[in-house]
């Protein structure tokens, strides 16, 4: 195989007038987007940039994030995708331990970059949007060579390096090679009926600095020459109406953009009707909020599952396979896949899934999600400790830790009930964070629901809500516990529950647990 880039140049000879990405009015064909990319490798080869070195990309979702990042590639380059909404505090680790050389980002970031750049080996700073008193503005950065000859690399090249979250000590930069990324682009694109054809319309509203949206929604969009549609940040009417306007017809997204659309004043008067496929992953979906989106639009929504270190898709309910409810379906083509327990043997199996969770004892069927494939990460960049804790290798195949819990049946369906470190054990019984949140958005009442572990004298750690309730809703905490308390075993409900205005996310839409943790740990020392 050839640099991962190739695929857009395969594209852009086919099909030179079909649009590649439009923005906001403005469509860029793939003659056109391959002529930039070319433009880009050249700018950064007349700056000296080129095989193996870094670039990081600190934007948001712009035609120019798209630019830079197939830029980088052309020119051998390594692309360090970094969190628009970072400060200068967080990128100092990213900057200094990837060793960029060139960081490209919007011109009101320049000062978080100008900050730390001493202690990086940053030499470059290429800027978007209006003029900033330090680096080039992207255009000015541009060479003149289109036709830049793409740098040939090996499968197991790193391409793109980007960094796990970091909720626990330093973010580890996870090296994901061209191989990784394009067998693991081209099986998400097959997973949509008929694969991705030149007439489909992608909404590109996931983060492109986040695997999810760069593999599945971007590059699988782009690498079979459809229309990619950016929008740099998440609000849910202007989503809808470019869905609606454009008639997008392929829409991915996190659990909580699906819940954010469905809690709209308006929700009922959407018309989703021109999509032909909408997939959720980076955190399993509330079956209650898949089950009311699928009400109000009659379109199915395919659950997946994937990690930054896997590329990062590794199973989906795909419609060519039915589609079970609370799965994260199957494991992808040439995925392998298993639950094992602590001395990695396989958990076994019931017979069909998913179980009803009081009936069953889940501590007798679940262990954790290991996975192996083309997909999985060449491995953190400079943590030989980490990789050994990360993977086991048994018979020569080498299997992928994935920290979560769950469990699978005998027709090949997986079931994730949370991450293992989610888990609750109060008073010597586990409790799954997700079981009780499933529940909670069941009621009428709840916009949004968070569930952690949280101190207790008596029983270690016990249970507590955090619940986002509907407007003007009329709830007390006290109902919400009794909701749970008769539907659910006395020691699984929460014993507190906080109502509060929002939950703390990520900007791909993971409730950030640690902060609710971190914070009742504090108040109670």
């Amino acid at each position: 195989m050839a640099n991962l880039v190739t695929n857009v140049q395969a594209v852009a000879k086919e099909h030179p007038e079909e649009v590649a990405v439009s923005f906001r009015g403005r469509e860029t064909t793939y003659e056109e987007f391959w002529a930039r990319t070319g433009q880009f490798a050249a700018g950064l080869a007349d700056r000296g940039v080129g095989e193996g070195d870094r670039v990081a990309v600190y934007l948001p979702n712009l035609p120019q994030f798209v630019t830079a990042f197939h830029g980088t590639l052309r020119a051998g380059g390594v692309v360090v995708p970094m969190n628009p909404q970072y400060k200068s505090r967080e990128i100092r680790h990213l900057l200094s331990d990837s060793e960029a050389q060139v960081v490209v980002t919007l011109s009101d970031l320049v000062p978080f970059v100008e900050e730390v750049r001493d202690d990086t080996d940053v030499e470059h700073v290429v800027t978007v949007g209006e003029e900033a008193d330090a680096g080039t503005d992207f255009e000015a950065f541009l060479g003149d060579d289109h036709e830049f000859e793409v740098v040939d690399c090996a499968d197991d090249d790193v391409a793109v390096q980007p960094y796990t979250s970091g909720t626990t000590g330093q973010p580890k930069g996870v090296q994901l090679t061209h191989n990784n990324l394009a067998s693991n682009a081209d099986t998400a694109a097959g997973l949509v009926p008929d694969g991705i054809r030149p007439d489909d319309k992608q909404l590109g509203v996931l983060p492109l600095f986040h695997i999810y949206g760069m593999t599945v929604v971007m590059n699988a969009t782009l690498f079979n020459g459809g229309a990619y549609y950016p929008l740099p940040e998440w609000e849910a009417q202007e989503a809808v109406s470019l869905i609606e306007d454009e008639r997008l017809t392929l829409m991915h997204g996190v659990p909580a953009m699906y819940n954010d659309i469905i809690n709209q004043p308006d929700a009922e008067e959407f018309d989703l009707s021109s999509l032909r496929l909408a997939g959720v992953g980076g955190s399993g979906i509330p079956i209650e909020v898949l089950r009311r989106f699928e009400e109000l639009y009659d379109v199915k929504v395919y659950e997946g599952y994937g990690l930054t270190e896997t590329s990062p898709v590794t199973h989906f309910n795909s419609p060519e396979q039915g589609r079970r409810v609370g799965s994260i379906g199957k494991s992808l083509p040439g995925v392998d896949a298993k639950i094992v327990d602590s001395d990695f043997e396989e958990r076994p199996r019931v017979a069909e899934g998913p179980v009803d969770e009081e009936e069953v004892d889940l501590d007798e069927i679940t262990g954790e999600l290991v996975v192996s494939g083309p997909n999985v990460m060449k491995g953190y960049s400079g943590l030989p400790e980490a990789n050994e804790e990360a993977f086991t290798e048994v018979d020569g195949t080498r299997w992928f830790h994935t920290g979560d819990i769950g469990y699978w049946d005998e027709d090949d369906f997986f079931y994730v009930v949370d991450r293992e470190k989610h888990m609750i054990n109060t008073a010597g019984y586990n409790v799954y964070p997700r079981e009780i949140e499933e529940l909670l958005f069941e009621h009428e009442a709840v916009a949004d629901a968070a569930v952690v572990g949280i101190p207790d004298d008596r029983r270690g750690e016990t249970v507590k809500a955090f619940v986002v309730p509907v407007p003007d809703a009329d709830v007390t905490p006290e109902e919400i516990k009794q909701f749970c308390l008769d539907n659910l075993a006395e020691y699984k409900h929460p014993r507190e529950v906080e109502f509060v205005e929002e939950l703390p996310r990520t900007t791909t839409g993971k409730v950030q647990k640690f902060e609710l943790r971190d914070r009742e740990t504090e108040a109670a020392e």
